[in-house]
């Protein structure tokens, strides 16, 4: 009874949990006599390990529900051997994708085509609607070098003939990343080198002790510090009147690297919410209606086992909703049809119980042994039932990327829902469920 007693403690802990993360943002304002109100409730976020681990539990969507920015590129092949086609196509596919990762856009579908003769990468954004800055995201190649003032001239007077090649590139660049002048608060870029780059900052700084050296990028000059000491360490700041958007998206470039082939655009466009916006709509309807059929056919059939199995999946419910949050989980219609699906197979484990148990008691077991054999016996069949669905997601979902398998974003919007679906199910049917019926159900 302890044990049973401290599973149901843990269930409403997780109910009121979920129901918080679940919780969207409603504005409440009362104002009559003295009682004055005006907060908000829900929408909330969370900030733990001061600042490494950071969700603001929105839902996220795809392209299809969200809307954003549809492009087509289409590579240069003309230098590429036929036999390094298909390799330089999939290298400039990774580049991509990889510098939209770091840009953080959810959920990016990068994948390639070949039309004819022709190699395409084809990308979609979802949340980003400004097409220029998506383009000049994933198609431009940062080239990065020091130069030396040659010529004694004013920095400012300076072109691009007064200034000599170091011989340090991007291609001693180790890694990059945002900082924070701990002084003025304004956004920088911290370069950290290779070893041997390092040696030649080393000699560099040496040489130029006192004197600018200036930093470019794709021959436009970001910053022209004076080196105040020699260093040894590989280690640098890219300072400047950056805001924190454009720090970013130097670092993004630079950690990303060149394209091993030069691209064009051949197709952009904006894809609007409009679309997205009413299937959402239909879809949570439609997830509405479900929830409400198979709450009627479990009161229906099983009685009070049925009204206990509809408060287990109003639970599973919750549950999902916050797992959706804090992985997050980007919802496309597929993936919502996903969560449909998964809505009326989490009662099928209910019902193989209940099945049980009444079999059990039809044998004239009492109430308790029938409650217990019915959850025993029923379990084989549901495992079995579950990992065969659970397998299928694997597939679909294709989390290693194989060739002969799909690799589509929605198809993996879909397996992923439903694989969540699954396990969360087998954990309100076995636990939640199972833990009601003893503390509730008295025959």
């Amino acid at each position: 009874m302890n044990k049973t007693r401290s599973l149901g403690i843990f269930i409403i802990a997780i109910t009121l949990i979920t129901l918080l993360i679940d919780l969207p943002r409603i504005p409440i304002k009362i104002s009559k006599g003295p009682v004055i109100i005006d907060t908000v409730i829900g929408g909330y976020s969370i900030n733990i390990l001061n600042g490494k681990f950071q969700r603001d539990l929105n839902i996220r969507k795809g392209l299809d529900l969200a809307g954003g920015v549809h492009v087509v590129l289409q590579a240069d092949m003309q230098n590429i051997a036929e036999e390094d086609k298909a390799t330089a196509i999939e290298s400039a596919k990774e580049v991509i994708e990889r510098r939209v990762n770091l840009y953080g856009v959810s959920e990016p579908t990068v994948q390639t085509a070949k039309v004819g003769d022709s190699y395409r990468i084809i990308v979609e954004l979802p949340g980003v609607y400004n097409t220029q800055d998506a383009i000049d995201l994933i198609g431009t190649t940062a080239k990065l070098n020091f130069r030396e003032l040659i010529n004694d001239k004013d920095l400012q007077d300076a072109t691009l003939a007064d200034f000599a090649d170091t011989g340090l590139t991007g291609a001693d660049l180790k890694k990059s990343s945002v900082s924070f002048d701990q002084q003025t608060g304004k956004p920088e870029v911290a370069l950290e080198f290779t070893q041997a780059g390092a040696e030649k900052f080393g000699k560099i700084t040496e040489r130029n002790l006192q004197k600018p050296l200036a930093i470019f990028l794709d021959n436009y000059i970001l910053t022209a510090p004076t080196v105040q000491a020699v260093i040894t360490d590989g280690r640098a700041v890219i300072s400047g009147d950056f805001t924190l958007e454009e720090a970013k998206s130097y670092v993004i470039q630079l950690n990303a690297g060149a394209l091993p082939v030069s691209v064009k655009v051949i197709e952009q466009r904006n894809i609007g919410a409009t679309l997205g916006a009413d299937s959402v709509k239909r879809s949570i309807l439609a997830g509405g209606i479900g929830l409400f059929l198979v709450a009627v056919f479990m009161i229906g059939i099983y009685g009070r086992l049925g009204i206990l199995a509809t408060v287990a999946l109003f639970i599973y419910s919750l549950i999902t909703l916050a797992i959706y949050k804090l992985i997050p989980v980007v919802l496309t219609l597929p993936g919502l049809a996903g969560f449909i699906l998964s809505i009326g197979m989490a009662v099928d484990s209910n019902i193989l119980i209940f099945e049980r148990i009444k079999e059990e008691r039809r044998r004239g077991n009492p109430l308790g042994l029938s409650l217990e054999l019915g959850f025993g016996r029923a379990w084989d069949s549901i495992r079995d039932a579950n990992i065969s669905t659970l397998i299928t997601c694997f597939i679909l979902f294709n989390p290693f990327n194989w060739s002969f398998l799909v690799t589509s974003g929605p198809v993996r919007g879909f397996a992923l829902t439903l694989f969540l679906g699954v396990v969360i199910s087998l954990f309100t049917g076995i636990i939640v469920t199972r833990n009601l019926i003893r503390i509730f159900y008295k025959g």
